[in-house]
Order: structure tokens, then sequence, then C-alpha cells
């Protein structure tokens, strides 16, 4: 298992950047689920890809430029959405569904416009290649400001989750602390895109924390858990991808995935085969 990393620095620099962005994404994502957004995480993702295929276009691979047109693209998104919803009367969801699907059908038909199928899959799906000297240094970077975040927005995010009335009446400042949160999530996902792909780089956010609900009940518990799977699932990942020669995002996500099926049938909290020797005691 350690042989690759040991003889490889690329394996070893996509690695400690995977850890990185295991200690913030997968928290995010658990805020996501508890307010009933987890879908919004791959909406924003998919928003990102104009940004990242015009960067492209103008810059090439290089993920300074890349990483500010998705960050750009990504915030774009979130605020359009906010500003239709407003403007029309209508339902914020219906807003960010429309247009993500309007900018991953524009992300895609540029960069199939001006690259080849092996940098179009790059863009979509993540190489280890791509985990250079930036891309590691922003990885790290956004995993500090996340922490720096969630250590001042913990209570009102909680609180916002479970009784957002009492959020309201206390001036907890919800909607401040919301447009926060979503711009983390969007710079994860940034961060996330060069090993993982815009495709892909969802799945380390959302897999762990959906599987943590089955290892804890409180929210605390959940964010540790969460960061424990997202882990070991980067590490898998990247021996899996390695050794089978598959695109890094999508053995990562693979395996983040199996970790979820085994959660969901083995967890202590809510796992299928406690329900079932439960319904046995019962019966």
């Amino acid at each position: 298992m350690t042989d690759p990393f040991l003889e490889f620095g690329f394996l070893r620099r996509a690695l400690v950047g995977g850890l990185a962005l295991a200690l913030s994404a997968p928290p995010l994502g658990l805020f996501l689920m508890l307010r009933r957004m987890s879908l919004t995480a791959d909406v924003l993702a998919h928003g990102m890809l104009p940004g990242v295929a015009l960067a492209y276009i103008l810059a090439g691979l290089a993920v300074p430029a890349l990483a500010t047109g998705g960050l750009i693209a990504g915030l774009l998104v979130v605020l359009g959405a906010g500003a239709l919803s407003r403007l029309s009367g209508g339902r914020e969801d219906a807003s960010l569904a429309a247009l993500y699907l309007v900018a991953l059908a524009a992300g895609v038909s540029l960069l199939s416009w001006r690259g080849s199928a092996v940098e179009l899959t790059q863009v979509l799906f993540g190489s280890v290649l791509g985990v250079d000297d930036p891309a590691l240094l922003l990885m790290a970077g956004t995993a500090t400001a996340t922490w720096l975040f969630l250590a001042l927005a913990w209570r009102p995010l909680v609180l916002e989750c479970f009784d957002p009335s009492f959020a309201a009446a206390v001036g907890a400042r919800g909607g401040l602390w919301h447009l926060g949160f979503l711009a983390m999530v969007v710079l994860n996902l940034v961060a996330a895109f060069a090993a993982l792909g815009t495709l892909m780089a969802v799945g380390v956010m959302m897999l762990p924390a959906i599987a943590a609900r089955h290892w804890a009940r409180q929210v605390g518990g959940m964010a540790y858990a969460s960061v424990l799977i997202a882990m070991g699932a980067v590490l898998a990942g990247l021996i899996l991808s390695y050794r089978a020669d598959l695109p890094t995002g999508p053995a990562i996500v693979l395996t983040a995935g199996a970790f979820w099926a085994l959660s969901l049938v083995v967890g202590p909290v809510d796992g299928l085969l406690g329900r079932l020797r439960k319904g046995h005691r019962e019966g």
C-alpha cells in the first residue's frame, strides 16, 4: 500500500492534497445534508464548469487560472440563483437547477470546442498529475480557510439546521452565514477539481457526510466520522487509481461509495443489520 507513495512524488502530493480536502469538505457536506441541500453541491460543481472552460481556453491547464475561473463562475451561480428567486418570486432551487444545466452544457461545449479528449477528461474527472505545487497550496489554504470559518460559524449553522425560527428571533444573521457557507462550499469544490475533476469533486464532500450519519447521532460526532471516512476514501482511492489505471476522481468517489454502503449496512445508527436485529427482538 505504501510503495506507490514512496516511489512517486506526484502521488505524495495528491495524497497530501486529498487529505487536506478530507479535513474541510465533509463537514460542509454534513451541513448541506442536515439542511436538506445535498444536491446543491452537485449543482455548484457543475456551475463552475464554464469558468473553468474559459480559463482553460485563455491560460491552458494552469491551476491558478482554472481555480479563479471556477470560483467566479460558482459564486455567480449562487448569487444569480438568489437574485432570480427574489426578482421572480420563484424557488431558489429551481433557479439553481436552471442555471446549472445551462452552465454544464456551456462548459462542456467550450471544452469540446477548444480542447482535446485527454484534456476534457482531465478537467471533468481529475488526474493525480494535476496536483502540482500550486494546486497543493490551494487545497491546503482552502482547508485552513474552511476550518477558520467553521470555528466562527459552527453554532449559527447548527442553530439554522435545527431551529431556524429561534435563530431568526435571536438575531443570528442566518442569511449572512448562509452566504458565507455557500462561498466555502464553492471554494472547496474549486480546490478539489485539480485531483477529482469538476464532475467528481462533490463526491468527497457528500458521500462521507452521508455515511457519517450511521456512526454518530450528534453533529460533532458526525463531523469527526465524515473526516475519517473521507481520509480513508482518499488513501484507498489513490491506490485503486494507481493499481487499476483509473481516473483519480472516479476511483476516490467509488471508494467513498463503498464506505457509504458499508456504513449503511453495519453502522450502529440506523444501520440495516441493527434494524434487522431490532425487528427480530421485537418479533
